[in-house]
């Protein structure tokens, strides 16, 4: 797996069509709702197979000091694979590379286990977005000496 901080139209494509896939037609979010008006300052991130074919995407903005990872998305037939902690991984690298230490996300409720074996804590009750139960979940991760 090969996953870049998005810097061109194509990988960004790329990005939002994982997206679309996931949310969108998996999930039925609105369109409207899962492309935001956060999409140009964001950093975007996408993740390719072998055959450089998309298959992982999110993206990463910077919140009063705090960096929010957002739209954490790989497609069912790569679930399971190691992918999304690949692409956590890589977001948190990218954080800590900032000088950011400490991160926070919104989690699917399915997809809390998978967030908190990679070190988040639940600090919300439950709420809806996009008609998806979600819980607020933060982590403090290192920063370079």
């Amino acid at each position: 797996m090969q996953i870049k901080i998005v810097e061109n139209d194509r990988e960004l494509h790329d990005a939002h069509t994982v997206r679309r896939q996931v949310f969108i037609e998996e999930q039925n979010v609105p369109v409207e709702e899962e492309i935001d008006e956060y999409e140009e300052s964001a950093t975007h991130f996408v993740m390719y197979n072998e055959a450089l074919v998309p298959v992982g995407a999110g993206r990463f903005r910077l919140l009063d000091g705090i960096g929010k990872v957002e739209r954490i998305c790989i497609l069912k037939q790569e679930r399971g694979t190691g992918a999304g902690k690949l692409i956590m991984d890589r977001i948190e690298q990218y954080a800590h590379d900032q000088g950011i230490s400490s991160l926070k996300l919104n989690a699917q409720t399915h997809a809390i286990p998978f967030y908190s074996k990679l070190g988040y804590e639940i600090v919300s009750g439950e709420f809806l977005d996009a008609g998806i139960p979600h819980r607020a979940m933060k982590k403090t991760v290192g920063i370079k000496c």
